[in-house]
């Protein structure tokens, strides 16, 4: 088998529960060859919890591979990145883990490089900037799994009702905001800045304004002279005039966000893809545009993705990379998007999702894809810089708030966290 190297989303699991794939819960499993795979929970019930995908997968698959076992362990967002670090501690990490990052495990020399596990066909079908994403020191270790950009949803009644139309600059959202404000929208805009996932709006905003978390060889610049005029426009032009709601952004949840959204109570927010489904089956006509920026629409907004890895200690390159070649096929990879709602990360199943009108919601994201700036991902310290934002950056547009002094103080942490790594 010939390999060689080319080049969030996610949804909150209800179940959080371990659970056996494929009809192999025992190790030794009946053929010559088990492989351990512990993955994400992309679903929000039973119905359509990730273990069914998962189950249809690796059963087609061990049909066609009576020699290998797949079994799989589910569990929710909220617990899936601690249960394999402790599978890790323990000396008894799984073959694979599809989790959220991979650069720690990297970085330490216990992942398969794709070089080492993917077709060539398989690697050069990756997006492009998810390639370079699940790279350390030029060589890819994370192979994506899902991605997903981000839009600013409005809703149409309101905006309608109002006689406004969707921004394209801050001053403009701000203006149209004050609007909804006057009629009563309980949240005009929704900002949540609370612990939850303040680092991605956050990043969102950052972008528009013309900057972000890194610089062009990816070295922190949080405190930047752009980052700091951002966030002191959002706390003197939305968060001073009340325009972003009752909650204060500090302790406002991502989630609590979009169930206020899907209940009519919002006029804009950025969201994802999945929230179309959402404020869908609760009556909310939704109308979605690029971010705006501070002149003008957002050149760059941010993409998410999470990841797929393979430990070494277990061996079994060639089987997980051939089981990994039949995840990542067009059929595969469209099939998990369109159950949950998030873009393709190969070129192969984009291209068919653009071509499909049943995909139609969805172009708009994939359009952005290509200028999408994500996570920091390869930075080892980015696990601690992105806790350290979720805990600190809502105070940044409080009434007290500081932007300059907040920013100041995650740059001196990140830039440390980056040295020691």
């Amino acid at each position: 088998m010939q390999r060689r190297l080319t080049g969030l989303i996610a949804g909150v699991s209800a179940l959080g529960a371990t659970v056996a794939l494929g009809g192999c819960g025992s190790s030794a499993g009946s053929g010559d060859v088990t492989l351990r795979l512990v993955a994400a929970d992309y679903g929000d019930s039973k119905a359509n919890s990730s273990q069914k995908y998962w189950e249809k997968l690796s059963t087609a698959y061990e049909a066609k591979h009576p020699g290998v076992d797949i079994e799989v362990s589910v569990y929710s967002w909220n617990e899936v990145d601690a249960k394999v670090k402790a599978m890790v501690d323990a000396g008894d990490p799984p073959d694979m883990a599809q989790i959220g990052a991979y650069a720690d495990y990297a970085a330490a020399g216990q992942l398969y490089s794709a070089d080492d596990l993917l077709s060539i066909d398989t690697q050069a079908d990756f997006v492009s900037q998810l390639t370079t994403a699940g790279e350390l020191n030029r060589t890819q270790y994370g192979m994506p799994f899902a991605s997903s950009t981000r839009l600013l949803f409005y809703n149409k009644k309101l905006f309608t009702d109002a006689g406004l139309t969707p921004p394209e600059t801050w001053s403009q959202l701000a203006s149209d905001a004050a609007a909804l404000k006057d009629r009563g929208v309980k949240y005009p805009y929704a900002l949540p800045l609370g612990p939850e996932e303040a680092q991605a709006e956050t990043m969102m905003w950052l972008l528009s304004g013309g900057d972000g978390y890194t610089d062009t060889v990816g070295s922190y610049r949080l405190d930047s002279q752009q980052n700091i005029k951002t966030l002191t426009w959002l706390k003197d032009k939305l968060v001073a005039k009340g325009l972003t709601g009752p909650v204060a952004p500090g302790k406002l949840n991502r989630a609590e966000a979009f169930a206020a959204f899907t209940r009519g109570e919002v006029g804009m927010l950025n969201g994802h893809p999945t929230l179309m489904k959402a404020a869908a089956a609760k009556g909310v006509k939704v109308g979605m545009v690029p971010l705006p920026g501070s002149n003008g629409r957002s050149k760059s907004t941010m993409g998410v993705a999470d990841w797929m890895m393979a430990f070494k200690k277990n061996g079994h390159a060639e089987q997980v990379g051939d089981f990994l070649d039949d995840v990542y096929s067009e059929k595969n990879v469209l099939a998990f998007s369109h159950e949950y709602d998030l873009l393709p990360v190969t070129t192969s199943a984009s291209d068919a999702m653009t071509l499909d009108k049943d995909d139609a919601d969805l172009v708009d994201f994939l359009d952005e894809l290509p200028n999408a700036e994500l996570y920091p991902v390869s930075q080892t310290s980015w696990a601690a810089v992105s806790a350290d934002i979720k805990r600190q950056i809502g105070a940044a547009v409080s009434p007290t708030g500081d932007p300059a002094a907040t920013l100041g103080r995650l740059q001196r942490d990140a830039s440390a966290a980056e040295n020691a790594g």
